[in-house]
């Protein structure tokens, strides 16, 4: 048995073992997502509609549906090298702390600057842009990861970049703020005054701390309205979970090696980019059933989008002026307490994983804060590493799972990502070291009210 063989700390592959091409996970799924729909006409959008958004490979990217495995362009994997591949750990100190007989593994994403697994495919869509011939790029960012990592790739190949970010995070996040300008981004904190969607929102919702969708649409906006630029997004989008399956990938070339199969992959979401990217190769074996693994999506209970959300189209951004996704979703006009700390404040879901997850292929699972920072520290006093608040929903349902293993006496193996480091949330911390840290989980009624406003789609 491979358990019988010593398993190193830390799993490396080899830079010759490195995926050299990206798994489009929609080309084994038997019920594919849901086209995007033009808002005005209720019709699937074109490449060519698409194109004054996006840049155009990343256009074909998006809409491709069939096409198993992309080539990884030379330029990006040389990047890549600088931080990859990531290390796959065996998390022997908190299995000895938990006292359980379940196997621990995580796949550790923080190994650079921007501390998160963002720069996977921020290099990737900067790439796209820079050989395309743009001046910039546009984006919006929540707890900073990406924009941090977009402000990286654009400056590595000499783009410029305009990043909003979610209020709440601007203000309490200002360090990751200077590290995007320090890589040459413009932040600014989103609702602003700088675009007419964000002065509509402002105006509507005096004092608000934004969300992704309202950050969306400011970004889309500049995006569209300024010659040579170009909108990138760090989730949701098919693209972006197509980028980052080198996470999923990595981990099971990783796991290969020893001869490890996990029985349960748990990854944190929010809008999908690293849960999609880590589980990809595994639920592309159970789509064709070659094999089966109990996947669970972990969410946060103030923003949550799988388990109380509706399957339906609706808008990615709050200012409605995106094209129309068939999602999980809690309403585009949903706004995360802004005592919600970390990334996850994203209204909808990828339809990749939407669609996965309604036809029955995962679970999902929700968490209040206070546990989710009573996980992270009890994580970081065993492991050493200080997780990101988006991680620690991992690390939340990790434990839990591992402790299910404990009473049963089960040997379960567990694999989860830790998406990155949480150096840059250091408010968050505190204000649970503080005690000042609470739960706020949204009403049924809040939830029917901002779900009520629903584009009348058919489909």
């Amino acid at each position: 048995m491979a358990e019988e063989k010593k398993i190193p700390y830390k799993i490396y592959l080899t830079e010759e073992e490195m995926p050299k091409a990206w798994y489009n996970l929609r080309a084994d799924m038997k019920v594919k997502p849901a086209p995007l729909l033009n808002p005005g006409t209720g019709k699937p959008l074109t490449a060519e509609e698409l194109a004054p958004i996006f840049c155009e490979e990343l256009v074909k990217q998006e809409l491709d549906n069939d096409t198993k495995f992309v080539d990884i362009p030379q330029e990006i994997l040389d990047f890549y090298k600088m931080f990859r591949p990531s290390p796959l750990v065996r998390a022997y100190c908190l299995e000895e702390k938990l006292q359980t007989p379940a196997k621990i593994y995580y796949k550790f994403e923080g190994n650079n600057t921007s501390g998160s697994h963002k720069l996977n495919s921020a290099i990737a869509q900067a790439y796209y842009a820079k050989k395309q011939g743009l001046k910039g790029v546009t984006t919006e960012t929540g707890a900073g990861q990406w924009g941090t990592a977009l402000s990286m790739a654009c400056a590595y190949l000499g783009l410029d970049c305009k990043v909003y970010m979610v209020k709440v995070s601007y203000e309490q996040k200002p360090f990751r703020r200077e590290v995007m300008r320090t890589y040459g981004a413009s932040v600014v904190p989103s609702p602003s005054e700088t675009t007419e969607v964000g002065r509509k929102i402002l105006a509507e919702h005096p004092g608000t701390t934004g969300s992704l969708g309202c950050a969306i649409s400011e970004a889309v906006e500049v995006a569209t309205k300024n010659p040579g630029y170009r909108y990138v997004l760090g989730s949701v989008l098919n693209q972006v979970l197509l980028h980052q399956s080198v996470i999923g990938l990595e981990t099971k070339a990783a796991l290969d090696k020893y001869g490890i199969k996990p029985d349960i992959i748990i990854g944190c979401a929010g809008g999908g980019s690293n849960l999609g990217g880590l589980i990809a190769p595994f639920m592309g074996e159970k789509l064709r059933g070659e094999a089966d693994y109990r996947i669970i999506a972990v969410e946060p209970a103030s923003c949550p989008s799988f388990t109380r959300g509706t399957f339906a189209y609706d808008f990615c951004d709050t200012g409605m002026i995106c094209p129309l996704a068939k999602m999980y979703t809690l309403g585009s006009s949903f706004i995360p307490s802004a005592n919600h700390a970390g990334g996850l404040r994203f209204h909808g879901m990828s339809s990749t994983l939407s669609q996965l997850y309604h036809d029955g292929y995962m679970e999902a699972v929700s968490v209040e804060q206070t546990d989710v920072f009573e996980a992270a520290e009890f994580f970081a006093r065993t492991e050493g590493i200080l997780p990101a608040p988006e991680s620690s929903h991992a690390i939340r349902a990790a434990i839990n799972e591992a402790k299910k293993c404990k009473e049963t006496g089960e040997e379960k193996t567990i694999v989860f990502g830790l998406t990155g480091t949480g150096y840059f949330d250091l408010v968050a911390y505190q204000k649970y070291n503080d005690g000042e840290m609470s739960d706020y989980i949204p009403s049924d009624e809040e939830i029917a009210a901002s779900v009520a406003k629903l584009p009348k789609v058919e489909g």
